[in-house]
């Protein structure tokens, strides 16, 4: 009885571990693939941001290009006068302003020069305005030159030489005898020469390109052809023309008769030196 009774104790004890043991395995920890995963993924979804967070430099600014505009125009126009005028109210209207003007008369013409000088942001407008009306132009030229690399150069050259000069005044300022302060002084204003050569070309530039120039000739014929002259008349001139030839022939020899007194005197001192010689 004893013996049954401890093999269903052992039995019961037996099923007991074997239920813990069951129990731990089923709540011991399992490795977390999907927080793994989660991992890969932020750190694959990290790439893009940094690089977002790091854009690339912006590019270079363009150097702004620097056009010299120039233009020449010559026309026929049926009165001068009121051209001069409209010309100068559209001057006036594209804020320019009038740096030559003058007029003159020839044998069958009348004409008027004109010099206008006009911001480079009017000068096409100027130009179209001045154009309405004009049938035919007996010279339009438009002319644009690029001057930007001159004004890179310049400009660097420029920078360069006040570079230059910040030393050698660091220079001036530690110099130990007057020999010294003499040379670089002397550098200095070599230096500074060269400065002011290139500032006064860039200002000619820079005015040259922000204000442009237009040059004008515009006229009137005041007569198609000359007087018709008739052949009797053509003789008669000839004939006034050869007189009055002679005339001036005669006038002239009168104007030299000086010359002809010394040219006699000379003559006469040659004879008797010739004679004088022949009797000795």
């Amino acid at each position: 009885m004893k013996a049954i009774s401890l093999f269903f104790f052992l039995f019961a004890l037996a099923c007991s571990d074997g239920n813990r043991s069951a129990d731990t395995v089923s709540t011991s920890p399992q490795p977390s693939y999907e927080s793994e995963i989660v991992e890969s993924e932020e750190f694959a979804e990290e790439v893009p941001i940094t690089q977002q967070l790091t854009p690339p430099p912006p590019p270079a600014p363009q150097q702004e290009q620097k056009i010299i505009k120039t233009a020449r125009l010559a026309f026929e126009t049926p009165s001068p006068e009121e051209t001069h005028k409209r010309i100068l109210q559209l001057t006036s209207q594209y804020e320019g302003f009038v740096a030559n003007d003058n007029s003159g008369k020839s044998y069958n013409r009348i004409y008027k020069n004109m010099t206008i000088r006009v911001p480079t942001k009017n000068f096409q407008a100027f130009i179209n305005s001045v154009s309405e009306g004009v049938e035919y132009f007996d010279q339009r030229d438009i002319s644009r030159q690029d001057v930007t690399e001159e004004f890179v150069d310049l400009q660097a050259r420029l920078k360069a030489k006040r570079k230059l000069e910040n030393r050698y005044l660091e220079l001036l300022s530690k110099a130990k005898n007057v020999k010294e302060m003499l040379e670089i002084e002397r550098e200095l204003s070599n230096i500074r020469e060269e400065i002011e050569a290139k500032e006064g070309r860039l200002k000619y530039l820079q005015n040259r390109v922000s204000v442009s120039t237009i040059n004008l000739e515009f006229y009137k014929y005041t007569a198609k052809s000359g007087v018709t002259v008739s052949y009797g008349q053509k003789i008669k001139n000839a004939l006034q023309g050869g007189w009055n030839g002679v005339s001036v022939f005669f006038l002239g020899l009168l104007y030299l008769w000086p010359l002809f007194i010394v040219i006699i005197i000379v003559l006469l001192v040659v004879r008797w030196l010739v004679r004088r010689k022949k009797n000795n």
